[in-house]
């Protein structure tokens, strides 16, 4: 079976934070990454720490999406286990939990993303979380991993 793909909106819960400032930040850096900022904007939430324990358990090697500041898919994939950034940047793009991930230089035409894909960016949302089949269980993870070796190789 291929590893498991994600959702990755690389965007925080504070909405000062600017989304395609962030977004553009860890594509060029190699990053993928969660935040720690609750929607009030504060690190208390007790919720954020089960966030980025459940990012840092996502296998090395697992898919991730995420869409780009013009609106495009772009697929990458975790290549490196979770650190903790506490530089400025990282704390301005609220995006200090990260894992090194390899992204393609160049967005998936829409057309060719997975189904399960497409549904699961199109319920909205900030987590970053498991993306589900949308028909046939293994689905998702046989056609994101046909894409990397297309677009990869």
């Amino acid at each position: 079976m291929p590893p498991p793909v994600h959702r990755a909106p690389l965007r925080s819960r504070d909405d000062t934070v600017d989304h395609a400032a962030a977004l553009t930040w860890a594509l060029a850096h190699g990053v993928c990454g969660v935040g720690e900022r609750g929607d009030d904007g504060s690190t208390r939430d007790p919720r954020v720490q089960a966030r980025a324990e459940r990012f840092a358990a996502v296998p090395t090697g697992a898919f991730v999406w995420t869409i780009d500041a013009g609106g495009d898919y772009r697929l990458g994939r975790l290549i490196g286990e979770a650190t903790y950034d506490d530089s400025a940047t990282a704390r301005l793009h609220d995006l200090p939990h990260q894992r090194a991930c390899a992204w393609l230089p160049e967005p998936i035409p829409e057309p060719e993303l997975p189904a399960a894909v497409r549904q699961t960016f199109a319920r909205g949302g900030r987590n970053f979380q498991r993306t589900n089949p949308a028909t046939t269980p293994g689905d998702v993870e046989t056609e994101t991993a046909a894409l990397w070796e297309r677009y990869a190789g």
